[in-house]
C-alpha cells in the first residue's frame, strides 16, 4: 500500500497540513460564522419566547387578581343587597305585625266592651224576668200582689250574694 511507504511520508503529511489548513481556514471564515448566526438568532428567538412568555404570564396573573377582586366586590354587594333586603322586610313585618297587634287590640277592645255590654243586657233581662217570675210566684203562693220594688229587690239581693 502507498499510504503506508514511508519514503512517501514527507509528502503526505506536507498535504495533510495544507488540507487542514485550507479545511481549517473554510471552517473559520465560512462554515462557523454561519453556525454562530444562526445559533444566535436560535437563542434570541428563545430569549424573545421566553420574555413574551413572561409578559402573558405576568398579563394573566393580573387578569387573574382583577377577576377575584371583582369576584370579591360582587360577592360583598350580594351580602349588602342581602342585608339591606333582610332588613328592610324584616322593618316591614315588624310595622305589619305592631298594626296587626294594634288592630287585633282595637277589636279585642271592641269586643269585651260589647261582650261587656251584652252581659249587663243579659244580666239586667234576667233580673227583670227573674222580678217577673218571682212576684208572679209569690203572688200565687200568697196570694196577694207583691210590689214590682219589693220583688226587685228581693232579686238584687239574691244576685248579688251569686256574684
Amino acid at each position: 500500500m502507498p499510504q503506508l511507504d514511508p519514503s512517501s511520508f514527507p509528502t503526505q503529511l506536507f498535504w495533510l497540513v495544507v488540507c487542514f489548513a485550507v479545511l481549517y481556514l473554510v471552517m473559520w471564515k465560512v462554515a462557523l460564522p454561519k453556525i454562530a448566526d444562526v445559533l444566535r438568532e436560535r437563542q434570541e428567538r428563545i430569549d424573545g419566547d421566553l420574555e413574551k412568555a413572561e409578559a402573558l404570564k405576568a398579563e394573566a396573573e393580573q387578569v387573574l387578581e382583577s377577576y377575584q377582586q371583582a369576584l370579591a366586590d360582587g360577592r360583598a354587594e350580594a351580602q349588602t343587597i342581602l342585608r339591606e333586603a333582610r332588613d328592610r322586610t324584616a322593618a316591614e313585618s315588624a310595622t305589619r305585625l305592631d298594626e296587626l297587634t294594634a288592630r287585633l287590640a282595637r277589636e279585642t277592645a271592641d269586643a269585651e266592651s260589647r261582650i261587656a255590654a251584652a252581659k249587663a243586657d243579659a244580666l239586667e233581662n234576667i233580673r227583670n224576668v227573674a222580678s217577673e217570675t218571682a212576684q208572679a210566684a209569690a203572688s200565687r203562693l200568697t196570694g196577694r200582689d207583691i210590689d214590682a220594688a219589693t220583688a226587685d229587690a228581693a232579686v238584687g239581693a239574691v244576685m248579688q250574694e251569686r256574684a
